[in-house]
């Protein structure tokens, strides 16, 4: 056996969504802060996220993340979140699957009822409370970052649509959010392919429509996400939401062919995206509880603790919580002559 790369992981979900996280394997990566670093991963080192999320050794729904070295005093940990065709600053699912690995495999200690961890994330400081049982994590809460609607009720021009009215929200990633219940369309699970096709062909025409740039990284732009929300079907929740994650080029020519993967959870980032948009039309108080509930009826529960600016926006500190569950370990190794070095993606599901 001739080998070129081994990268260990630990195979974990967050609410159904699932999150590999790198534990060995990485190279030493540049940069004075996990935003530095992650650029120095996309520039030089992106073959291993085509790696760990192409076939063979991935798939379309995989996320991954990379724990790497923290840059800032107060962090305990860093991590690098990478997608099929980003890398986002932040999530939430991933950061629930992260603190899960890192407190249940001792990468750093648990203590038990609860442990309190800093990690960051190239978006910043994620604070994160833990609560912890026998060795296992049953709880994640997290600080996020602020969050912020850029626009609200904005109309767009979508092929096949006419004019539909999106909001434009950051909660860690910039998402597009439309009302699904407004556009006829089902979030049930086995409703996918619609989901996927109409989210992003919206996504593309707000990209080209109303292009968004971060107000304090200039390098963070967007909208690179959808986020088509609905009205509560289940009791104790509060609103409903499909993500979908692109997993290739939209061509607005044949919309029909539209590649992209429903996130399994509620989505945690999306979640932030969603109360910011919420509380922006006082709609959603500090202190109030927002549940969300994901394709699969497994929910993220969001909180509003404080307001704050962002450049000319005014944005809520949101708090966000969940559980995730390792349920597996691997080792994955390139051969040298391997045929597919950056794995590949086949029509039938990319």
């Amino acid at each position: 056996m001739r080998l070129s790369r081994m990268i260990q992981s630990v195979e974990a979900h967050a609410e159904g969504e699932p999150g590999r996280v790198i534990t060995g394997g990485m190279p030493h990566l540049e940069g004075d802060t996990v935003f530095a670093k992650m650029q120095d991963m996309a520039r030089n080192h992106d073959d291993i996220r085509l790696q760990m999320l192409r076939e063979p050794r991935g798939n379309p729904g995989l996320c991954c993340n990379a724990i790497v070295p923290p840059c800032h005093p107060e962090a305990d940990m860093g991590f690098i979140i990478f997608e099929q065709t980003e890398y986002p600053p932040m999530s939430g699912s991933n950061t629930i699957c992260t603190v899960t690995v890192l407190l249940e495999t001792g990468i750093l200690p648990m203590r038990e009822p609860v442990t309190d961890l800093v990690l960051e994330a190239p978006a910043g400081l994620i604070h994160v409370r833990a609560t912890c049982r026998d060795g296992k994590v049953t709880r994640v809460e997290f600080r996020n970052v602020p969050a912020f609607a850029m626009h609200l009720d904005a109309p767009i021009e979508v092929p096949g649509l006419g004019t539909i009215k999106v909001d434009v929200a950051w909660g860690g990633m910039f998402f597009v959010l439309a009302d699904a219940d407004g556009l006829g369309v089902s979030l049930e699970a086995d409703n996918g392919k619609e989901i996927v096709r109409l989210s992003e062909a919206i996504r593309h025409a707000t990209a080209e429509q109303l292009p968004v740039i971060h107000p304090e990284n200039p390098e963070i732009t967007g909208p690179t996400i959808t986020n088509l929300w609905g009205q509560p079907v289940v009791d104790g929740t509060h609103g409903r939401g499909a993500i979908t994650i692109s997993t290739g080029e939209f061509d607005p020519e044949h919309p029909e062919n539209a590649s992209g993967i429903l996130d399994r959870s509620p989505c945690g980032t999306g979640t932030c995206a969603k109360m910011a948009v919420l509380h922006a039309r006082g709609q959603l108080g500090i202190g109030q509880d927002y549940v969300n509930a994901g394709p699969l009826g497994t929910t993220f529960t969001g909180r509003i603790t404080e307001t704050t600016q962002v450049g000319d926006y005014k944005a809520i500190i949101p708090t966000l919580s969940g559980q995730a569950w390792i349920h597996g370990t691997a080792n994955w190794s390139l051969d040298p002559s391997d045929p597919f070095p950056l794995g590949y993606t086949v029509g039938d599901m990319w």
